[in-house]
């Protein structure tokens, strides 16, 4: 069974309505049409430490997570857009994620390889493009894969309040995006299952 785990990195607290919630909460759905299972976290729940260690003690609740990414077969990221760029939120994780460089599993490779990455992002600015492009970046740096077209996003239009979970219906461009990611990232992860990477 492929499972995923969305992180949401909004700024918003649970429970008040997040955007970032309801496209994630679409991805999720998306990838159940191809079999694979999953859990949103929002990850300002939760006492994440500033840091670049996997554990950064005196009650961090970041290796509680940790566990949770290592356990997924696919991790959707997702985060709103502030200032034209990712949340302080979201840049975090991507923080205490550069600790896993120096993990390997059994075979030598990185603890991540292997496992498959997605992006969702939203805004009521400019900004998806370039932070859908840092996020994958990151993202392979520390040993996911990316599938083809695997980004979803929506950006209102600019100078304007309406957010996505304003919306009345999902646009239909945003439906087409999160059905392509979630089906080429379900088949990707079920391909690496399949034909790991070769150890080092």
């Amino acid at each position: 069974m492929t499972t995923a785990l969305a992180l949401n990195c909004s700024l918003k607290p649970s429970p008040e309505s997040s955007s970032t919630d309801l496209l994630l909460q679409q991805v999720l759905d998306a990838l159940g049409e191809h079999g694979v299972t999953g859990e949103q976290l929002r990850v300002v729940d939760f006492d994440v430490r500033p840091g670049v260690l996997a554990d950064m003690g005196d009650g961090d609740e970041w290796p509680a997570i940790r566990r949770r990414v290592l356990d997924a077969d696919i991790l959707v990221f997702g985060t709103p857009t502030w200032m034209g760029h990712m949340s302080s939120v979201a840049q975090r994780v991507l923080e205490r994620l550069d600790a896993e460089l120096s993990e390997t599993d059994d075979a030598g490779r990185p603890i991540l390889t292997g496992k498959v990455a997605a992006t969702c992002v939203v805004g009521n600015e400019d900004g998806a493009h370039k932070i859908t492009a840092d996020l994958y970046q990151a993202l392979g740096d520390v040993g996911f894969t990316v599938a083809a077209q695997a980004g979803t996003y929506w950006n209102g239009e600019a100078m304007h309040t309406v957010d996505y979970n304003d919306l009345g219906s999902t646009p239909d461009e945003v439906a087409s995006a999160t059905a392509t990611l979630a089906r080429n990232s379900a088949h990707l992860a079920a391909l690496l299952a399949e034909h790991p990477y070769p150890a080092p």
